[in-house]
């Protein structure tokens, strides 16, 4: 995704959101009152869920696209793990208590948002509450740059499959924007919804359900060929 393709989609959602009419509400990008949370989420996933998805091809391009397109450099040797090993702490100071889970794959580290703390029920809309904790990942993110940021929508499987597709897209799309809003470079970024097909635990209880209703951002480090 380009610079004007990227600076074109936040335009487009901007004018599209302020052209709709509806109950007011608190934007989650600029914290100031404006269309409701229904109306914001339905012009952010419609506009720029496809946008965001159509990055989530090709990793190769994705690190050419972060590496030209934003000017970032590469990590090499034993500076990867180094690298991340400091980012992992830095992140797991600051989410501490925020209900997010800081895991290590590897050389990857991956952020589980489980929905209760990001979402209401069947909505794609940011709880206002969680806005400081992706303020403060985004910080995080701003800091060590040499990251790809992968944000994966989940549902349980209540529903219908095409029903929890959508909504997983959207709430990841609404993650990535709220990133990209806070200097995240776009460049970075990728958005898909996963819905109901990779769950964690059973579905046959509350529990499980519960916890297969996330958003996982995986930070992978971009790393010289």
């Amino acid at each position: 995704m380009s610079r004007s393709t990227t600076v074109f989609a936040t335009c487009v959602l901007a004018a599209g959101i302020m052209t709709l009419s509806a109950c007011t509400t608190i934007n989650p990008y600029t914290r100031e009152e404006q269309t409701s949370k229904a109306v914001k989420g339905a012009a952010i996933g419609s506009v720029l869920g496809a946008v965001l998805g159509a990055a989530t091809a090709d990793k190769d391009k994705r690190k050419e696209r972060a590496l030209k397109g934003a000017g970032i450099g590469a990590l090499s040797g034993a500076g990867v793990g180094y690298y991340m090993d400091t980012q992992e702490a830095r992140l797991r100071k600051k989410l501490e208590g925020s209900g997010v889970s800081v895991t290590r794959d590897g050389e990857n580290i991956i952020l589980n948002m489980p929905s209760n703390i990001t979402f209401e029920t069947n909505s794609y809309s940011l709880k206002p509450e969680f806005f400081d904790v992706l303020d403060s990942v985004a910080l995080v993110l701003n800091e060590y740059e040499k990251t790809l940021v992968s944000v994966a929508g989940h549902t349980d499987s209540t529903g219908s499959d095409e029903y929890n597709q959508t909504l997983s897209r959207h709430r990841a799309t609404t993650v990535a924007m709220y990133l990209q809003n806070a200097k995240v470079a776009a460049e970075r970024m990728s958005a898909v919804g996963y819905g109901e097909k990779y769950p964690v635990a059973s579905n046959d209880s509350d529990a499980g359900r519960a916890q297969n209703r996330r958003v996982e951002i995986t930070l992978e480090p971009i790393v010289e060929k």
